[in-house]
């Protein structure tokens, strides 16, 4: 078969499964799914071309990366880093009297009522931590000169001890980055092998200084994990014939370039899952559903987010991941150690679930590939939820005896039997899961019951109607790509290129100059950033943003220009953006502080280029029910039941289907609880009316 041009290629690569999705040139979609090779997850990327290319009809990935225009890549190569504290030996090089800021944390604790609450694994220990002589003022004007001698002493420092990856953070370097420049290259002469230099104003080119710190660090700790990786897949992929670009997904939900990346591989931290809410806010704008929370429940994680009028909402300052504070900007997902692959085990009497997960290696017991340990799979197999014959689209069978023989060895510690033990394991997750979306509405002050869930991931629709009905909410909707959510938000979601330029004066002071400059300096870096993506100017869309803030204020508020397109940033412009942030804070505070002079921290564009939409599905109604494949006992939590099974594929806009029932499609499954109403939308996607 001759290949079509044009393809794009989403690959999203979870704890468990590696999710593939190619968007043809007509806007149809095609879903694939592979497990994920801890090892080297390229393999699994792969493998999941090679299964992508036979879907397509084709002979080989060759013949379908010919036939590729682009490919968007999330990785969580970084957040594993992070989570099994994997990175490359890092040491910090700082100006002299901040050596412990980075333990200092800005007092944060993630637990205030623990004394004994343990301080994170240090990415740095203080003996590969150094201080150099230098500084500059607040102004960006040298006060004390760099000691040259110092960097090059550290730097033959940290190489004995085995660092082979530098943090440099020096103060106000986002004003005047000679400095760290001119350390750069010291370093490298005196240690030309080291594998990475992050620098602060490269990484985080604004105040304040722990966050900077911070964000630096861990930009230096998984960047050389990261790099490798990429190389590695880069590689594979021009030896299998792709030409082009790889764009790797960050977790503002824009792409950068493997280059980019090198340098700032903190941004792709978070950068999967934010695919997934990307799709989501899009999936329920038509299904004509308001603000919505997305769940999204693979192998190992559950990702939890509020949509609110039709976007996530985006965070740049406060971002605490894996212990760490990374200032960069990052859709506001809140994850939790709960998923399919989650080990249930009984601990002094009492039954856990998680956050331990069993991975695609070796993965639940009823994977046959050497698991022994019960997880929520095999728990959702013995209440009859999955299909032992139907599982992975009918290409692999689960063994639902090894599954039974696991939760009957873990209900034996606790009185019960394998089915009573199965549905103990799926209540409690269920309740991990639910107290996830709790938290994240209640932090944004965000009431349920007027909110509806959308839920994705492999696992989203087993459990997505308990949780549902446990916070009285009215409707879910199942998308019909549920199940590789993330991989086709990354291929379909508008790239975002989100920067900041720092000049900090009195409002009324400002140097419109300057800030014009950093403007015009913006714009041509993420112009160009955008066009290695492959998207054309005419379709990038700019929006530019004034930080402000009250004298003594620590984090910026971000204030919309209205600028003009093609005109200089102007005092009216300024004006226009501090009375909008004297009325915001009336607002919030109930405060009226006009005396106060706000401070200009800097500029910021959000750059966003448009790529072409999936096509609408519009599938033809059908005025007669929708017919059972087949019948199978299912515990849905309340009881028992002989329940219906539907193919989800099959199934087209009609009557509703009510439950209890059973929805199964080839990488996913939706359960239907007693009460239950499901109508499926022109779409495809399925939208049930909780009962």
């Amino acid at each position: 078969m001759t290949p079509k041009p044009g393809l794009r290629i989403g690959i999203d690569v979870g704890g468990t499964f590696t999710d593939l999705v190619a968007l043809r040139p007509d806007g149809s979609v095609l879903l694939e799914k592979t497990p994920t090779t801890p090892a080297d997850q390229s393999d699994g990327v792969m493998a999941g071309l090679q299964r992508l290319a036979e879907a397509e009809g084709l002979e080989s990935a060759q013949a379908l990366l010919a036939a590729t225009e682009s490919i968007v890549h999330g990785t969580t190569t970084g957040d594993n880093t992070m989570i099994q504290m994997t990175g490359a030996p890092t040491g910090l090089i700082v100006t002299h009297g901040f050596r412990d800021e980075i333990e200092l944390r800005r007092c944060y604790k993630e637990d205030i009522w623990d004394p004994s609450y343990p301080a994170p694994e240090p990415i740095a220990k203080r003996r590969v931590r150094l201080e150099v002589a230098e500084r500059m003022t607040a102004e960006g004007e040298v006060d004390t000169p760099l000691d040259e001698d110092a960097v090059r002493h550290a730097a033959q420092r940290l190489r004995k001890f085995g660092v082979t990856s530098i943090a440099v953070v020096f103060l106000h370097s986002y004003l005047n980055a000679t400095h760290e420049l001119r350390a750069r290259e010291l370093i490298l002469e005196e240690y030309p092998d080291v594998e990475l230099i992050s620098l602060s104003h490269e990484v985080y080119p604004k105040p304040p200084e722990f966050e900077r710190t911070s964000t630096t660090l861990v930009n230096a700790y998984v960047g050389p994990p990261i790099v490798r990786y990429l190389g590695r897949l880069e590689s594979r992929l021009r030896d299998a014939g792709y030409e082009r670009e790889l764009l790797i997904a960050t977790s503002a939900g824009g792409v950068a370039t493997p280059a980019a990346i090198g340098r700032r591989a903190v941004a792709t931290i978070g950068s999967g899952p934010t695919g997934g809410v990307v799709a989501a806010a899009r999936a329920a704008t038509e299904a004509g559903l308001g603000d919505v929370v997305s769940v999204d429940m693979g192998g190992t994680s559950y990702d939890v987010c509020l949509i609110r009028d039709h976007r996530p909402e985006l965070k740049s300052d406060w971002n605490w991941r894996h212990r760490y504070c990374i200032s960069v900007p990052m859709v506001d997902i809140h994850a939790v150690g709960a998923g399919g692959g989650s080990i249930a085990r009984v601990e002094a009497g009492a039954l856990h679930v998680g956050p331990e997960s069993a991975g695609s290696e070796p993965g639940p017991v009823c994977y046959g590939r050497g698991g022994t340990e019960p997880t929520v799979t095999d728990a959702d197999l013995v209440l009859g939820r999955l299909d032992p014959a139907g599982f992975w689209g009918g290409r692999a069978a689960l063994d639902a005896d090894s599954a039974h023989v696991a939760l009957e060895r873990l209900g034996k510690e606790l009185g019960l039997d394998a089915e009573d033990a199965a549905l103990a394991v799926a209540r409690i997750v269920d309740a991990h899961m639910t107290d996830a979306i709790r938290r994240v509405l209640s932090l944004a002050g965000a009431d349920p019951r007027r909110l509806d869930l959308c839920a994705f991931g492999g696992m989203g629709g087993v459990h997505a109607t308990t949780q549902a009905a446990t916070l009285d909410m009215l409707h879910v909707l199942l998308p019909r790509a549920a199940s590789g959510f993330s991989a086709l938000g990354l291929v379909s979601a508008d790239h975002v290129v989100d920067a900041t330029r720092s000049a900090l004066s009195n409002w009324r002071e400002v140097d419109l100059s300057r800030i014009n400059a950093l403007a015009d300096d913006l714009e041509a870096t993420a112009r160009s950033e955008l066009s290695a993506a492959g998207v054309p100017d005419a379709r990038v869309r700019l929006e530019w943003v004034l930080n402000l803030v009250y004298p003594g204020q620590t984090f910026d508020n971000a204030i919309l220009l209205p600028r003009t397109a093609g005109s200089p940033i102007s005092m009216d412009d300024v004006q226009a953006c501090v009375d909008e942030f004297h009325r915001r804070n009336e607002e919030a505070r109930l405060i009226e502080a006009r005396s106060q002079e706000p401070m200009v921290r800097g500029v910021r564009l959000i750059a966003t280029g448009e790529v072409d939409q999936p096509a609408r599905v519009s599938l033809e109604p059908s005025t007669k029910a929708a017919e059972s494949i087949g019948r199978r006992r299912v515990h849905t939590g309340d009881a028992a039941h002989d329940t219906p099974v539907y193919d989800g594929e099959t199934l087209r806009p009609g009557p509703p289907i009510a439950g209890p029932a059973i929805v199964q499609y080839p990488f996913t499954t939706l359960v239907l609880r007693p009460g239950d109403a499901a109508t499926v939308l022109a779409s495809g996607d399925v939208l049930v009316e909780i009962g």
